[in-house]
């Protein structure tokens, strides 16, 4: 196993990682998205709570948040590797395939610390009052869920929240902008023939998948 401690001790193998655990958050996003939307509906938070007890009792997708926990970690902890590193070198993060270096590209670092203090409270806020929290309950068709949906309500009725979630979203579409296309250069999955695309895709879902759940408390906050 000397070559597999070798290369993760590397600076392209801790890459190759960033491009992985970037992806599969990628992936994440759009399905904790997709559960986000029911947050809309017009029906007092019943859906969105069904959903909420659906994702942390489900044993499947209890399994996979681990996983996902871990890839956060992960994720952040290369970061803060290859930041200190590139502060000390030269400014890279992911192998990109640009001469000229982005904004989003030299800010990597900077987007990446707005990110995870929003995380930090974003968590705070939800995942730990889900789990641990002293929250009220909601009975449906005679079974009893927490009524998370009351605690995101509350919290999306103050404005600096609103406001704290909507940058948060600005700097997650100018780090998935850089991110996506150079997750794809480092594990060498680009080619002048899909190049386009893999911008093209990259682009899209820099500006949907923020705007989108940037969205969400704005509409529940001017309700």
């Amino acid at each position: 196993m000397s070559w597999f401690s070798n290369a993760m001790s590397s600076t392209l193998g801790r890459k190759v990682i960033m491009a992985l655990t970037g992806l599969f958050l990628v992936t994440f996003l759009i399905v904790h998205l997709s559960g986000n939307f029911q947050l809309l509906l017009d029906d007092g938070g019943k859906a969105f709570n069904i959903y909420a007890k659906f994702m942390t009792t489900n044993p499947v997708i209890k399994t996979t948040s681990y996983l996902l926990y871990a890839t956060f970690i992960v994720h952040i902890v290369w970061a803060i590797i290859l930041t200190v590193q590139n502060k000390a070198a030269r400014p890279v993060g992911y192998a990109s395939e640009d001469n000229a270096s982005t904004w989003s590209s030299r800010n990597m670092g900077v987007l990446g610390t707005i990110i995870f203090i929003f995380l930090v409270i974003h968590l705070r806020s939800f995942w730990y009052e889900m789990h641990w929290g002293g929250i009220g309950t909601k009975t449906y068709d005679g079974e009893v869920y927490k009524d998370l949906y009351s605690v995101v309500n509350a919290s999306f009725s103050e404005l600096w929240y609103v406001v704290l979630y909507t940058v948060a979203m600005v700097g997650l579409m100018f780090h998935l902008y850089h991110g996506f296309k150079s997750a794809f250069q480092t594990l060498g999955l680009n080619h002048p023939k899909y190049n386009g695309l893999i911008k093209g895709v990259g682009y899209g879902l820099a500006i949907i998948i923020p705007a989108l759940f940037a969205a969400i408390p704005i509409i529940m906050f001017l309700k």
